[in-house]
Parts: structure tokens; C-alpha cells; sequence
């Protein structure tokens, strides 16, 4: 099974990011910072927060939804706000999206808030809100299920520190894996953490016996050429002892966001 992780930048790099998809094909995308945007008919909006303006693919659901013909689209949105088209506003979505190949049967799944919860007057002050999703496949041509869980954490502007919100929406990811996870599955957890790799939310993933892919063989950055800041480790993967691993990459080319993906091929 091939599975990508990637936190999608809003579509800013959408011509990038779906010829990729394309010929990457995966089984399973988990993709966070997804736009949906259904009442509008341009193909950029823009996102303002305190004199700050980002482009933001006005539909970036539906593209991928396009580039992925045969995959499922499952829409997790934490918040409802405000992207502008000049002096014209659009309510807009945002939140992540779990793509799942058609042949591949989902038997159990769960959503929930990581932190917060659904604000559907604005995004909110910051630290905003968050969701996780995660589903229970069956994998045939394995003949054994899987459960993939991925989550968007939360943004604190301070930096990317340990909190108390971020230890509990460590536990409440557990939690939500527990809540369809039977024993001897498969798990995979992965998302853009928006924490460093000494956080204390990898002690609490290890209450499911995770053992963290990124840092453990020896990727020192998952963000590219679009990302200036410092600290430039935010995204990981993390699989349990029953998952064999025959490939992992922190995909560094093509660039499709300032995040890179992260790709997965198991049994």
C-alpha cells in the first residue's frame, strides 16, 4: 500500500501539486490545510489575517478530488471563515481531507477535534482549532486491515514548544486511533505536528508503539525551498511493529508546497 502525508500550503503550488498526486498515485492521501470554497467561481481567493495576505486555492478539495478520480474524498473541516476576491468575501472551509483509493474498503473510521472545537463564524484567535480523522481499511491485497490516522496540529505563535494544549491533543489523537484500532492492526499515524522532535507528544504516541519514521532515519528537514524559517522539521510518520516498511522517503523533488510529503510504501 503507498500512502502520502503532506500538508498542501492551501494549494498555493497547485499545478505542482497535482501532477505529482498524478503520478504518484497513491493509495491513501492524508492532505492537511484544505480549502473548500463551494460558493466560489474564481480559482484563487486570498486569506488576510493582521495585515498578512496568502493565495489560497479557492476549491483546492474539488482539484484534488479531480486529480484522484478513483480515490474517495473524506472532507474534515475545522473552521468556516473569510477569504476575500478583492473587497468580496467568500465563507470558505478549511480543514484536512483523507483520499482513499475506491477498491480499498473502509470498515471503521473516526473524526474529532485535537484542539478546540468547530468554529463556523471565522477562524478563530490563535491557537485555532484542529481536527484529526483516521480510517480502518482493508487491504486485499494484503487480506489484513490497516488503520491510517493523520492530524493537523495546532499553531501556537509562540513557536512550536511543548503546551499543555499540545500534550492534550497528543492524547486525544491516541484516543481516536483506540476508538477503531483492534488488536495486531496495522497503524500508521502521521500529519504536519507543528512540533520538534524532542516533544513529549512522541512519548504519548508510544503508548500505541510507534516508532517515528523521520527522525529515526536520519531526515534532518521535511519543509523545502518555500519555507525561510528556521526550525524546519514539522511533519512525521509513525508505524507500529506489525507494519513492514519497503520504502519511506522525505520527498524532497518535485517541491508541490513548502512543506515535502511523505511517502509510504508497506505491507
Amino acid at each position: 500500500m503507498r500512502l502520502i502525508c503532506l500538508n498542501g500550503w492551501g494549494g498555493k503550488l497547485n499545478d505542482e501539486l497535482l501532477a505529482y498526486l498524478s503520478s504518484s498515485d497513491p493509495d491513501i492521501l492524508c492532505l492537511q490545510e484544505v480549502v473548500h470554497t463551494p460558493a466560489a467561481t474564481q480559482d484563487w481567493l486570498t486569506y488576510r489575517d493582521h495585515g498578512i495576505e496568502l493565495p489560497q486555492r479557492a476549491n483546492f478539495l474539488r482539484d484534488v478530488s479531480d486529480a484522484l478520480p478513483d480515490h474517495v474524498a473524506v472532507f474534515c473541516p475545522a473552521a468556516q471563515g473569510d477569504l476575500w476576491h478583492g473587497e468580496v468575501r467568500y465563507p470558505s472551509q478549511w480543514g484536512l481531507a483523507t483520499f482513499i483509493r475506491k477498491s480499498i474498503a473502509v470498515i471503521a473510521q473516526a473524526q474529532g477535534f485535537v484542539h478546540g472545537s468547530f468554529s463556523a463564524d471565522g477562524y478563530g484567535d490563535h491557537p485555532r482549532s484542529r481536527t484529526a480523522h483516521a480510517v480502518r481499511v482493508f487491504d486485499f491485497r494484503n487480506g489484513q486491515p490497516a488503520v491510517i490516522a493523520h492530524m493537523h496540529g495546532l499553531r501556537d505563535l509562540e513557536g512550536k514548544h511543548d503546551s499543555p494544549a499540545r500534550l492534550a491533543q497528543a492524547k486525544r489523537l491516541v484516543q481516536l486511533v483506540r476508538n477503531i484500532a483492534q488488536d495486531g492492526d496495522r497503524i500508521v499515524v502521521c500529519g504536519d505536528f507543528n512540533v520538534l522532535p524532542e516533544s513529549e507528544t512522541f512519548t504519548v504516541l508510544k503508548e500505541l508503539d510507534l516508532i517515528e519514521l523521520v527522525t529515526t532515519r536520519g531526515y534532518t528537514d521535511t519543509r523545502t525551498s518555500h519555507y525561510t524559517k528556521q526550525n524546519r522539521y514539522a511533519d512525521y510518520m509513525l508505524v507500529n511493529s506489525a507494519v513492514t516498511i519497503d520504502h519511506f522517503d522525505v520527498v524532497g523533488e518535485p517541491e508541490v508546497s513548502d512543506h515535502c510529503p511523505l511517502l509510504l510504501e508497506f505491507r
